[in-house]
């Protein structure tokens, strides 16, 4: 009964307000780049070529009032670009990869075939280029290929995102599409690799886009339009680090998201401030009659604006004023410019890495804690990228030792695979030993851990056990328990 009259309060109540449903509207969008544009636009980025950057933004046209898209009629501006798009990425998947532990493979086969494929494969190397090419480009894919001519062993390589493209079914991969451009004379081909489960196969396409045989190019007449090989894999493995909300299936680079325009901004400060330097060294106001002249003719010489750069000025021709040389130094705001470029330097590097990171001298900037904050973001950016790289790697390696099997004639195998980072801003060596050494003289820590504390993996294991044991005897343990109240660390 309640119920009914509350009921019957609330449609009262409407009624008099007399509110009817909002109906739905149709919007229509246009995007003002497309994926390629995007990817593109990023490569140039972090390229860092000001001219490269002054092209693509005066071409892409989009009504933006950009720095780089703009174009000065009656004045010449000098267009600086900083760099720090690069110096990101670099700095980026160098914190990543040079913390990057040996790749384990279980059993005696896997690893013997694994070190006679890292003969001739840098994989350190290889993931320093993948983390960087997915940075910048938002994803890529390891490409796996056998060339006999070449290697004994698969070739791997990383392939940007402007050259590869994916097909998922309901979510899941099913190919990896690789697109790369030959030249025969006059005519450019575009070659397609569908590297799917169990096979690979080529497609070649001409300037029309209609397919053609492989024999159409001389380099490609050797290539089987399509190899099956034994096993349930991919010889392909994609690599991405953040999803993409624009391209479904794709990734997102970290130049996305608004931080292009902030690179513009920044750079438009840096622009500005130096051009506001040059334009504010000391002026000198010369008479006529006291102009520097050429001995010889009497002529007046060149000027420039790094040295002798002057502004004549007539004789005054008040009675009893005599002629004389001003020297005038504009005031230059120099406290905005760095607040402005501080402001902009801050929203280029929001979400991605710390100023700190990139060596950047924040401490008049904010307190110590709002730093360690700030430090912690170089961390999150670390571990996003770490979790995918734990996830892809063993991927690719198991991938590669099945692909060798195959090169050898033998059925593939099922691999074990690991990969392992170490802690990112870990403590120095000293600043371990002072907390080892504290926590062997409480007698709260067993001698291997301490060992293990203190070396990790920058020593083998056979090593850190004869150093327990060395330890063990000269403090008269039998065993590895925890040391009596006093004992040191040797």
């Amino acid at each position: 009964m309640k119920f009914d009259i509350g009921e019957k309060v609330r449609q009262m109540f409407l009624n008099w307000l007399n509110i009817n449903p909002a109906s739905e509207q149709t919007f229509v969008l246009n995007e003002r780049t497309g994926l390629m544009a995007d990817i593109l636009r990023a490569k140039l980025w972090y390229r860092g070529d000001a001219y490269e950057l002054s092209q693509f933004f005066k071409q892409l046209g989009c009504g933006t009032n950009s720095f780089w898209g703009s174009v000065p009629d009656n004045e010449k501006v000098r267009k600086i670009h900083s760099g720090l798009p690069a110096i990101i990425a670099d700095t980026l998947a160098y914190i990543v990869y040079s913390d990057m532990d040996d790749i384990a493979v279980e059993g005696e086969k896997g690893r013997a075939a694994f070190e006679d494929i890292s003969q001739s494969t840098d994989f350190t190397a290889l993931v320093g280029k993948a983390i960087v090419d997915t940075l910048v480009e938002g994803d890529g894919a390891f490409k796996i290929s056998v060339d006999n001519t070449l290697s004994s062993t698969p070739i791997v390589e990383f392939v940007g995102a402007d050259k590869i493209e994916y097909r998922c079914l309901r979510g899941v991969l099913s190919e990896v599409i690789f697109r790369s451009a030959h030249e025969d004379g006059n005519r450019i081909y575009q070659l397609e690799e569908h590297y799917g489960r169990g096979y690979i196969e080529s497609r070649l396409y001409d300037h029309s886009g209609h397919e053609v045989s492989l024999n159409s190019v001389p380099c490609l007449a050797g290539i089987e339009q399509r190899v099956e090989f034994a096993g349930d894999y991919i010889m392909a493995v994609p690599l991405r680090f953040y999803a993409s909300k624009k391209y479904p299936n794709r990734g997102k680079s970290i130049f996305d998201g608004g931080k292009s325009d902030c690179f513009d901004a920044l750079d438009e400060v840096i622009s500005q401030w130096w051009d506001a330097i040059r334009m504010g060294r000391v002026k000198q106001y010369i008479p006529d009659n006291m102009i520097p002249r050429n001995a010889e003719n009497g002529s007046v010489g060149k000027l420039n604006q790094f040295g002798n750069n002057y502004i004549t000025i007539s004789q005054p021709l008040q009675e009893g004023v005599t002629p004389k040389i001003e020297v005038v130094q504009p005031d230059i705001k120099y406290d905005a410019f760095v607040s402005s470029y501080t402001n902009c330097l801050l929203m280029c590097l929001q979400g991605l890495v710390s100023p700190a990171t990139l060596g950047i001298d924040v401490g008049k900037m904010s307190s110590a804690d709002a730093q360690r904050e700030k430090k912690d973001v170089t961390g999150n950016t670390r571990n996003t990228i770490t979790t995918a790289l734990e996830k892809a790697l063993p991927e690719l390696v198991s991938a590669v030792l099945k692909t060798y099997d195959n090169m050898q004639g033998k059925a593939p195998e099922e691999y074990e695979v690991s990969v392992d980072f170490g802690e990112y801003g870990a403590p120095d060596f000293d600043s371990r030993v002072e907390t080892v050494g504290k926590a062997s003289t409480y007698g709260i820590m067993s001698v291997e851990t301490q060992v293990e504390e203190l070396w990790g993996s920058s020593k083998e294991d056979e090593w850190k056990a004869g150093e327990v044991k060395r330890i063990m005897q000269e403090k008269g343990l039998a065993d590895g328990a925890t040391s009596a109240v006093g004992d040191e660390l040797a």
